[in-house]
């Protein structure tokens, strides 16, 4: 949907695929096992960013007005731009090499990798928490749409994935012109194999 995220690719040869450039690029480890709630990395209109995965809705309310109080990690595409919980987001893509995601009874459950041919992009929104203290806390949670049929046996929702020339429309596009991008992947372009190799202890 995605639950976790994976990325061994340098950021620097992302920057390069992306056509950005390298310049302030921040260097990171291969991560292969990223979880909600720890740091993923942007990229945002002023370049790469370092951000929270998930996003504290601190002083957002739903259409009742009542307090929104889930960390919201993924946002249905469907209604991103209409819900009162995710007034005045931010845009922003994050680029990973690929997801998992699990099938099955707890106790039982079969992790599952996908992954392309080159690395993915995943739409997502964007938020500023303004802790105690007054601390800022970048935020980022994923965009969600219905899954093709690739992806429907394992997960009833997948990341909304975006071609690197469609990027520069997500960031700065209106949201009718960005509608048409939140749609499925189109099906035979991921790779779905069983992740029983993953150290879920490790990050």
């Amino acid at each position: 949907m995605p639950g976790r995220l994976f990325l061994t690719t340098p950021l620097e040869d992302i920057a390069h695929w992306l056509g950005v450039g390298r310049d302030g690029v921040p260097r990171q480890e291969p991560r292969r096992n990223i979880q909600p709630g720890q740091n993923i990395i942007a990229l945002t209109d002023a370049g790469f960013e370092e951000m929270r995965w998930g996003i504290v809705p601190v002083g957002r309310v739903n259409a009742r007005g009542r307090p929104v109080m889930e960390t919201i990690i993924n946002a249905r595409s469907e209604t991103v731009f209409e819900k009162s919980a995710f007034d005045g987001v931010g845009r922003a893509v994050v680029v990973v090499d690929g997801w998992y995601e699990w099938t099955g009874e707890a106790r039982k459950k079969t992790a599952w990798r996908i992954s392309g041919e080159v690395p993915l992009i995943f739409a997502a929104i964007t938020d500023v928490w303004t802790a105690p203290g007054g601390r800022e806390v970048k935020q980022a949670a994923m965009v969600t749409c219905e899954p093709n049929d690739d992806l429907r046996p394992i997960h009833h929702r997948m990341g909304v994935l975006l071609k690197p020339q469609d990027v520069d429309l997500w960031l700065n596009g209106t949201v009718k012109e960005v509608e048409d991008l939140m749609q499925p992947w189109p099906n035979g372009k991921l790779t779905i194999e069983r992740a029983d190799d993953v150290d879920w202890a490790a990050a």
